[in-house]
């Protein structure tokens, strides 16, 4: 240190002291500007850029500019070695201080919003093991920075952590289930949801399972990671519902009744305010019926509202056809019995008719 003149002394100072100045200051005027422009906006993202910012500390800034100070001096390595890994492990720190402030300032948003218990309490776990993530990372570093081998760590905390996994897949499993149903909401306690032949509203989303109310009042528990591998139907979340039907006419039903059966019904289905009719087709020659196929959507998915607006359309049209004479089609099947004024050759064919008289 002793081939260092005044000079070399008072530039090193004046770029430490500038330095941690300009980062201080840096840190108010940014921090003023995120905070009014927070006031105005209803993102999350700038209130925790802001609660990030107020939580630097003049620590690691101050490494930081003796740091750049010691460039213009003449020092040993050895001294030049021990500033720059004090100077990294300030600001690992304050990296990890941003870190666990921001995961802090998300769970708190999340926690003052309403929601089911047991959504938050997943939500804690997720949060506590982002966090000893964040700091673990940290502490590794900073070993690293200063010339510890965490080569041979590294590797036994991964085969320890494997050796867990294995023993535990299940519940692990389960757990993070939990977790992506929490960050991905596929479904809320209080939805109505089918899962395969099973139905009904989820009571309960917890760490490792799931439960369900079903219609006959039981309980249905599935573990989270089975719910996730199955196809879920939510039906909390539907905005109308698709109606299809089809009605069988009577063979025998004369051509005009028969064209003015879309009409007829298209008139009395779009006549309802919560229905959007789509369409009414003659479409297809059944076994015993003439088969009409009816689409309409109506407007809420509220169930109960849905059956009353069905049937008061199903007895519009009966009316209508009672009015019309148009007959329902009833399940029937004709044997027709040959006789002697039968067409040449007669029914059944003459070499099956041989065959019938040998037996």
């Amino acid at each position: 240190m002793h081939n260092n003149d005044l000079e070399n002394w008072a530039l090193a100072l004046g770029v430490c002291i500038g330095a941690t100045a300009a980062m201080f200051f840096l840190r108010m005027i940014v921090l003023r500007r995120l905070g009014d422009l927070s006031q105005r906006t209803v993102t999350r993202v700038d209130d925790l850029v802001v609660k990030m910012l107020r939580r630097t500390f003049i620590t690691p800034q101050l490494a930081i500019g003796i740091y750049l100070g010691s460039i213009f001096l003449v020092m040993p390595e050895s001294w030049r070695l021990v500033v720059s890994r004090i100077a990294v492990a300030g600001l690992v720190l304050q990296l990890g201080i941003w870190g666990d402030t921001a995961l802090r300032g998300w769970r708190s948003q999340l926690l003052a919003t309403p929601g089911d218990g047991a959504r938050k309490a997943s939500s804690t776990i997720l949060f506590f093991m982002l966090r000893l993530l964040v700091w673990t990372v940290a502490f590794l570093m900073m070993l690293d920075n200063f010339g510890f081998n965490i080569t041979t760590l590294v590797a036994s905390l991964g085969i320890g952590g494997i050796a867990v996994a294995l023993a535990t897949q299940n519940i692990l499993g389960d757990l993070f289930a939990s977790l992506s149903i929490m960050l991905d909401k596929p479904f809320e306690v209080g939805d109505f949801i089918i899962v395969g032949d099973a139905l009904g509203a989820v009571e309960y989303i917890g760490l490792k399972t799931t439960r369900l109310r079903g219609l006959g009042g039981e309980q249905i528990v599935f573990s989270n990671g089975e719910l996730l591998r199955s196809r879920i139907h939510n039906h909390k979340r539907m905005e109308s519902r698709r109606v299809a039907f089809v009605l069988r006419v009577a063979y025998g039903t004369s051509e005009a009744q028969v064209t003015a059966i879309p009409a007829m019904i298209r008139e009395i289905v779009a006549a309802r305010s919560d229905v959007n009719f789509e369409r009414a087709h003659f479409f297809r020659y059944g076994d015993w019926s003439l088969d009409f196929e009816v689409v309409y959507h109506f407007k809420s998915p509220d169930y109960i509202l849905h059956m009353d607006a069905q049937q008061d359309i199903l007895l519009h049209i009966y009316r209508a056809f009672q009015r019309e004479g148009i007959q329902f089609a009833h399940p029937l099947s004709v044997v027709r019995v040959a006789d002697h004024r039968d067409p040449a050759g007669g029914w059944p064919p003459a070499d099956a008719a041989g065959v019938l008289t040998k037996h």
